[in-house]
């Protein structure tokens, strides 16, 4: 594995014997081209769609899917099989040039293309929890043969969603890319569906941000979305904080450590950032925030240079930098969220701050001018502290 920790599953299952979990039902005649886009009589011009990325959250899902469900079955019974697609997790149908077809009900193998948070290398066979996974970004069915020729359709379940997609291959050029990256992107959005929702709600989402949370990488496992369900339930966080700081134990911080030493401009600061994570551990927050605060900008003034070669002294661009960075690898839609990161670095990590405030925001700035409030170095703005430099170890 690569020192960014990206590698996809596919990669990572080399060497070990993968099958298919079945064999397709061969069809003939399933000249599905494109999708009816709106009403219309025969005789008249139409728009229609050739290619469709839809989760079942959308009418367009609705609008469609029975239809081409319909077509599906009808072509099965033509070759003598009754299928009931309705029952089925995953269906994928591939369209040859010639019309005839592989129907594969919950048959194929399927490899989903992840980021990894754990540092160093994996050996294939190495099993993963959700919390070692820190986004996907593909999803793909890699022992079907797809040409570029053909036709593709596909409808999943991921919990109570399901998510389509359908290419009539209108240019005769299929690109199996950008099917994958799309239906990596449906996964996605349906598996962490509430997490969406939750960055869109601006109250909840300016809540949480007032409060020193951002969903930080690192606690994609539930951890966040607890905090969520806690700020849109109008309860105080305080107690729920208090948990979260005691399940970041010495096994955990030392795999964030680790992470970060893969990084060349965290690794130059070995000894600072382990004099932090140590701190964390004996419970001295104001150990923690002033030491880990002060040097994030060091940290992204390095990387910078090691991307542009120039320096910069002007903190908004080394920021602005740093969610390029995290647009870069992927979007802006993915579970690194860059769009609301700006909005958190702006607000919170690097807010302005007011002097003599009886409390106030645990920013960069007010810790490095001696503005915070001393009850405001706690054990969870520690925490925060923590997981904003490990977010930078993701981005950088």
């Amino acid at each position: 594995m690569n020192n960014d920790s990206r590698q996809s599953v596919s990669e990572l299952r080399a060497g070990i014997d993968v099958k298919n979990g079945g064999e397709p039902i061969l069809l003939k005649d399933v000249n599905i081209h494109a999708i009816l886009a709106e009403p219309a009589r025969g005789g008249e011009t139409a728009n229609v769609w050739t290619r469709v990325v839809a989760s079942s959250d959308q009418k367009l899902f609705h609008d469609i899917v029975g239809n081409l469900v319909a077509a599906v079955e009808h072509s099965t019974r033509q070759a003598g099989f009754h299928v009931k697609l309705d029952m089925a997790n995953t269906i994928l149908l591939v369209i040859r040039p010639d019309n005839t077809a592989e129907l594969w009900v919950d048959a194929a193998a399927v490899t989903h293309e992840i980021t990894l948070k754990r540092p160093g290398s994996l050996a294939a066979g190495t099993v993963l929890f959700e919390n070692d996974i820190a986004d996907v970004r593909g999803m793909w069915f890699p022992l079907i043969e797809v040409g570029a020729g053909d036709r593709i359709l596909c409808i999943f379940r991921e919990g109570w969603r399901f998510g389509l997609l359908f290419d009539g291959n209108s240019k005769g050029e299929l690109s199996v890319d950008d099917a994958k990256r799309d239906l990596g992107n449906l996964y996605r959005r349906m598996k962490y569906a509430g997490l969406y929702a939750a960055m869109a709600h601006q109250p909840t989402f300016g809540q949480l941000v007032g409060a020193g949370w951002f969903p930080f990488l690192e606690l994609m496992s539930g951890e966040f979305e607890k905090l969520i369900s806690m700020c849109q339930s109008g309860f105080d966080l305080d107690e729920d904080e208090k948990s979260l700081v005691e399940k970041f134990g010495e096994a955990r911080l030392d795999r964030m450590f680790d992470r970060w030493m893969q990084r060349p401009h965290l690794k130059s600061r070995e000894s600072i950032l382990r004099s932090a994570v140590n701190n964390f551990k004996a419970r001295d927050p104001v150990s923690v925030i002033k030491t880990v605060l002060t040097e994030i900008e060091g940290v992204l003034a390095d990387a910078y240079f090691r991307v542009h070669g120039e320096h910069t002294r002007r903190l908004p661009k080394l920021l602005n930098f740093a969610v390029d960075l995290a647009t870069a690898q992927g979007g802006k839609d993915t579970l690194y969220f860059p769009g609301e990161f700006a909005v958190y670095l702006r607000d919170y990590a690097f807010a302005d701050f007011v002097r003599g405030s009886a409390s106030g925001t645990a920013s960069r700035h007010a810790v490095g001018h001696g503005a915070l409030a001393a009850d405001q170095y706690t054990m969870p703005r520690a925490l925060q502290a923590l997981l904003t430099l490990d977010q930078f170890a993701f981005y950088t």
